[in-house]
């Protein structure tokens, strides 16, 4: 039987029984999957924002999941868009006509994230929404919040849950509407200005 020495703790590699991660950068994300809207289409927006820690810093290995409704605030029921390669099964893209209202991505080195998506429409009492589902390190369970794109200041303040928070709270889940049908969200995890994550029961 041959014997491992595992005395000096810096000699041993970790492994994912040893730490909590992260390990999304396997075979979660895909090329393209910030690409939500089919290409020209004139609905098409963009948000963009970073990921922050609670001191502050950016998170560059955080993974996002954004669902939204189309701009009649329909839910998507096409089966998807992916396309894969016959001979290899090797991933091609999205097909560029189907709208999935879904896409995955990480954030980059310096925090940053970007996802060009369709407008979401109203659906019900609710005004339009993007759902988010946040995944970083340090955290065991996943976070959920949701971006609210400014526009429509009565839908805004009529929203169940925007009406349920004050001020600065409400606040941290609209985005500010920058140049070229482009919108900053940033998400902190921690600390001043956290933003506002939901619980599912």
């Amino acid at each position: 039987m041959t014997k491992i020495d595992t005395s000096g703790a810096g000699d041993v590699p970790p492994t994912p029984s040893h730490t909590v991660g992260p390990f999304y950068g396997y075979a979660l994300p895909f090329p393209g999957g910030e690409d939500i809207a089919p290409v020209g289409h004139p609905d098409t927006v963009t948000v963009r924002g970073y990921v922050y820690d609670g001191a502050g810093r950016p998170v560059p290995d955080a993974f996002l999941e954004v669902w939204g409704a189309d701009p009649a605030g329909q839910v998507s029921r096409v089966d998807g868009s992916m396309r894969r390669d016959p001979a290899s099964g090797g991933f091609l893209g999205r097909n560029g006509v189907e709208f999935t209202g879904w896409g995955r991505v990480q954030t980059d080195a310096d925090g940053h994230w970007y996802v060009r998506t369709l407008r979401p429409g109203a659906r019900g009492v609710a005004a339009p929404y993007l759902s988010v589902c946040v995944f970083a390190r340090g955290l065991l369970v996943h976070l959920f919040t949701r971006i609210y794109l400014p526009g429509d200041d009565a839908a805004l303040a009529a929203d169940p849950l925007l009406s349920g928070l004050d001020g600065a709270r409400r606040d941290t889940l609209v985005a500010r509407e920058e140049p070229g049908g482009t919108y900053r969200f940033d998400i902190r995890l921690q600390g001043e200005d956290e933003t506002v994550f939901l619980e599912y029961m």
